[in-house]
């Protein structure tokens, strides 16, 4: 990703469908942002129920495509560098180390409010960053462990807040922009709460943020406007619904074919002689005997001499003549020798006797 992507501020509220887009491309390329913010102030100290939990967390949700940020921090924040990229189970040993060397509990005081605000503003950047060069976003999760309350109220301090800490201050710019992202950002959270060995209590708490990112539109000439959102959703989601349409279409063609197949014929004989009509029924797979009875045909339509000439058999939605060669017949006057296909709803058949007498008849096909 470009390192020269820019601060990006709370945007304008997206609307439902936008979001549902936004997840949507989020789910097709799949990974995460996770962000492992660990307290380490002496209040904390990680204890060994605290790596457990955090070694589940890693373990068992991390899945190949994630990247993993871990974020120390305590009266001042580590920026979001280094990251290391989820591939396998290989992987934890090199992010719990990570961890471990971090809490050292030698910090006295706790600006929960800065990290609040780096971490959340950095995440933002990083999928605003991918909406700018037409990547996809990601959903993001941070991983608190802090006895420090999370998500306060303006000039709400914390008793290890640093005294010079912008963050004291309600009106201070810190404070509105913290707010503004606390607004902005779709935050979900769980927490768990440890009891360290000196009895005090600190939280593991998960944060989740769906796949977003942050909308601007700007008033164009001729009274239109232009916004990132709907331009990108376009970028990302064209080929996916266009294969997707593809597919269905393919789906409900080959559903629909099945079904026809599925239909039984009906096989109408007229004889040109005194003989009543016959008629005949005939499925996918079918073969309807002209001569003698066949055992393995479902039918068979009656015509001089002891033999089968041909036979009538029906493959999906075609029907095909198909001659044994044992005695002549004719298709629309020609004489077949070879399996033929037989076209339209309605046709005649030729089987002349010994002595060469026509004996005629037309068959109309009823397929509904």
């Amino acid at each position: 990703m470009s390192e020269s992507c820019p601060t990006v501020a709370p945007g304008q509220p997206l609307t439902p469908l936008q979001r549902t887009a936004l997840q949507l491309v989020a789910r097709l390329h799949g990974g995460r942002d996770v962000v492992l913010a660990i307290d380490l102030t002496e209040s904390v100290g990680l204890n060994e129920e605290g790596r457990l939990r955090l070694r589940q967390i890693v373990s068992d949700s991390l899945q190949p495509g994630d990247t993993v940020y871990v974020v120390p921090f305590a009266s001042t924040v580590a920026p979001l560098e280094a990251p290391i990229a989820f591939k396998s189970n290989e992987d934890v040993d090199r992010i719990i180390p990570g961890i471990e060397s971090q809490s050292d509990g030698n910090f006295r005081n706790t600006d929960i409010q800065l990290a609040e605000l780096s971490i959340y503003q950095k995440l933002a950047q990083i999928n605003q960053c991918r909406l700018t060069e037409s990547q996809a976003i990601k959903p993001q999760s941070v991983v608190w462990i802090t006895d420090a309350p999370l998500g306060t109220k303006l000039g709400s301090e914390w008793i290890e807040t640093p005294f010079e800490s912008p963050f004291r201050k309600e009106n201070s710019l810190p404070s509105q922009q913290r707010r503004a992202w606390m607004q902005a950002l779709p935050l979900q959270e769980r927490s768990l709460s440890i009891r360290t060995k000196n009895e005090q209590v600190y939280k593991l708490t998960v944060v989740d943020i769906p796949a977003t990112v942050q909308e601007f539109c700007t008033p164009a000439p001729g009274g239109k406007e232009t916004c990132l959102v709907n331009a990108y959703l376009w970028g990302q989601l064209w080929l996916p619904t266009a294969g997707l349409a593809i597919g269905l279409i393919a789906i409900l063609l080959a559903v629909k074919t099945w079904m026809s197949w599925q239909k039984k014929w009906q096989l109408i004989v007229d004889f040109d002689s005194e003989q009543e009509e016959q008629r005949c029924y005939l499925r996918h797979n079918q073969r309807i005997a002209i001569g003698e009875y066949d055992g393995n045909c479902v039918d068979a339509i009656d015509c001089p001499g002891e033999e089968v000439r041909a036979y009538l058999e029906r493959k999906g939605n075609s029907l095909y003549l198909v001659p044994t060669g044992l005695a002549k017949i004719d298709y629309n006057g020609r004489e077949v020798t070879q399996r033929t296909r037989l076209s339209g709803n309605q046709m005649r058949l030729n089987c002349p006797d010994g002595n060469n007498r026509d004996f005629e008849f037309a068959i109309e096909i009823k397929k509904s």
